[in-house]
């Protein structure tokens, strides 16, 4: 695995500032260093951006959008290198990487890029007038992607951005800089005209991130990742009241019916709790199981828990201190009185990296810490309910509201907890199901805004209403 390890500004590729230790996750041997962006460059990226983005917003958007489908054409022709750059970086399984994370990469271009070019525009008639909308770019926009799916998520901000007439500087998660660094040669070798997009690399606080948040040269931050690290940055842009696109953390609730199909349940929540080592967002942290099927749930999840493990399923986490902060969770978790029903620490195969085991949890109070605060690791907790209000009381008594998932056969049913569960995505019998039309984002502590189809070109543009008086004949 090899990719530039410098900063992509202005299409130049610029190797200046303190290097960094990338690791890999599996085995935790350094992979290589990374250049740290301090505050001249990233103002010179800020720069380079600011001077491309009237000639690009200048483009009509039918050549926006095709700019958008070379870059996924690119994408194509790189899949290897795109692959081998997310996998060594976060660790994750080399079939996901092929499957998920940079298929939809290059799908984000597509669908952004039809959305784009297909889009109406509004036009409002009174008597003797005629109102109608036009869309103006933000201008330049930080995109700051975090570690868990960072093709994934850069591609889904950068795709919209630019098709929407912004330029942008990518600001990829110190720990998984690899396949931004790919995107920005693929840049270069179709020839996008420079500045559109640039790359700078650093970690957040007090560097690169912070740097690029606050550079009065930047009209808008999109961001995904914790809460916290999201606070900050409204701290950093509320002097400019730039727009600001969050997506952040999640303690996502998962109701199981006595009427669900079980093995789909289980098979759906093995995959909602244990995906990428628990190291997404939309991971379920919390299943609510209904008494009847309750104990048989609990016995059937463990036990796949535990074949996951077995079978050395590859889930490290991503670094040594986020390790600790999931395995502290697991020591808490028995300090609070948990029941461990599989898991709970280390593999006894892992002589090297990052992993941990699939854990699941039961006997802890709806208030306890391990309930309430975001994991981010391979680990839930279970616990029955008796009614449909109490299931949908427990998954709302949560200072966060991203997704969750919903298991029964009624339909009315389904209808009335979907409804009722606050969480900006719930899903019905599946998990991680998308439409990349629809509006993706969370309520309180999960987030602010939300992007998605037209949605996305919403944030990254700003409308103007045009108003014309008609003359009498």
């Amino acid at each position: 695995m090899s990719y530039q390890n410098g900063h992509f500004i202005g299409g130049e590729w610029i190797a200046e500032g303190a290097t960094f230790a990338n690791h890999d996750p599996v085995t935790g041997a350094e992979i290589g260093r990374i250049h740290e962006a301090g505050r001249e460059t990233v103002d010179r990226a800020v720069t380079a951006a600011r001077r491309a983005q009237p000639g690009w917003a200048a483009l009509p958007v039918a050549e926006r959008a095709a700019w958008l489908r070379r870059l996924a054409d690119g994408m194509e022709a790189r899949f290897d290198d795109l692959v081998a750059a997310e996998v060594a970086d976060t660790g994750k399984d080399a079939v996901q990487a092929r499957t998920l994370d940079i298929p939809r990469g290059a799908a984000n271009f597509r669908v952004f890029a039809d959305i784009a070019a297909q889009r109406p525009d509004n036009a409002y008639h009174l008597p003797g007038t005629l109102s109608y909308t036009i869309r103006r770019p933000l201008g330049v926009v930080a995109v700051i992607v975090p570690w868990n799916l960072p093709f994934l998520l850069t591609t889904w901000k950068a795709g919209a951005a630019l098709v929407a007439g912004n330029t942008i500087v990518i600001k990829p998660s110190e720990l998984t800089p690899g396949s931004a660094a790919v995107l920005a040669d693929i840049a270069a070798q179709v020839g996008l005209p420079a500045g559109v997009l640039n790359v700078v690399n650093g970690p957040g606080a007090g560097s690169a991130g912070e740097f690029l948040a606050g550079h009065p040269g930047v009209d808008g931050v999109t961001f995904t990742g914790e809460s916290r690290t999201g606070s900050a940055i409204m701290r950093t842009v509320a002097d400019g009241v730039k727009p600001i696109s969050f997506e952040l953390g999640g303690k996502n609730a998962g109701l199981i019916f006595a009427d669900a199909r079980l093995d789909a349940a289980v098979e759906g929540s093995v995959r909602s709790v244990f995906t990428n080592g628990g190291q997404v967002c939309l991971c379920t942290e919390r299943l609510y199981v209904e008494r009847p099927i309750y104990e048989e749930f609990a016995r059937r999840l463990a036990k796949r828990a535990e074949e996951l493990s077995r079978e050395r399923e590859p889930m490290p986490m991503i670094s040594a201190g986020h390790r600790e902060k999931v395995l502290s969770y697991y020591r808490l978790a028995a300090s609070e009185g948990a029941e461990v029903l599989a898991g709970g620490g280390v593999p006894p195969w892992a002589e090297s990296g990052y992993h941990v085991e699939p854990t699941v949890l039961t006997g802890l109070p709806q208030g306890s810490r391990v309930n309430q605060e975001e994991i981010f690791g391979p680990v839930c907790h279970i616990a029955p309910f008796d009614t449909e209000a109490e299931a949908v009381a427990l998954a709302n008594d949560s200072r966060y509201g991203l997704a969750a998932t919903v298991w029964t056969r009624d339909l009315s049913r389904a209808h009335r907890v979907a409804a009722a569960v606050q969480a900006g995505l719930v899903w019905v019998n599946t998990w991680f199901l998308r439409d990349l039309r629809t509006p993706f984002g969370g309520l309180r502590l999960s987030g602010i805004g939300r992007e998605g189809g037209v949605h996305s070109l919403d944030f990254y543009s700003e409308p103007s209403t045009v108003t014309i008086k008609l003359e009498d004949a």
